[in-house]
């Protein structure tokens, strides 16, 4: 397990990874947005590698703008191409609107739950 958490400060985003099944898992917890996006980038594993799969747990995600929406998209489609995928678990509320309005719902696999993300 590798915990990223560069500031320590309150809403500042924390990401925690892991690996299940040979499933990795990304639990972020804090904001996400153009000052914290780093420390997305920074716990995600090596894209490239062939028929990688990945499931990025929002639970306690609080804020999400642009700059999140656009490194799901290209991390989605980065894994695309090398025969993986993206999965996005258990968003809260306020982060399911904004994946909805922006329509990253229908283009990454969104659960609304991380057991559901592992198990589809």
């Amino acid at each position: 397990m590798t915990d990223v958490d560069p500031t320590g400060r309150p809403g500042r985003l924390s990401a925690t990874s892991t690996v299940v099944d040979g499933i990795h898992v990304i639990s972020l917890a804090g904001e996400i947005d153009r000052d914290s996006a780093e420390v997305l980038r920074d716990a995600l594993p090596r894209l490239d590698a062939p028929r990688l799969r990945v499931v990025v747990d929002l639970e306690q995600v609080t804020f999400l703008d642009s700059t999140g929406i656009n490194l799901f998209i290209s991390t989605h489609n980065t894994l695309a191409e090398n025969g993986g995928w993206l999965r996005l678990a258990a968003p809260t509320a306020s982060v399911l609107r904004v994946l909805q309005i922006v329509g990253i719902d229908t283009v990454v696999d969104c659960c609304p739950t991380l057991r559901e993300a592992l198990s589809t």
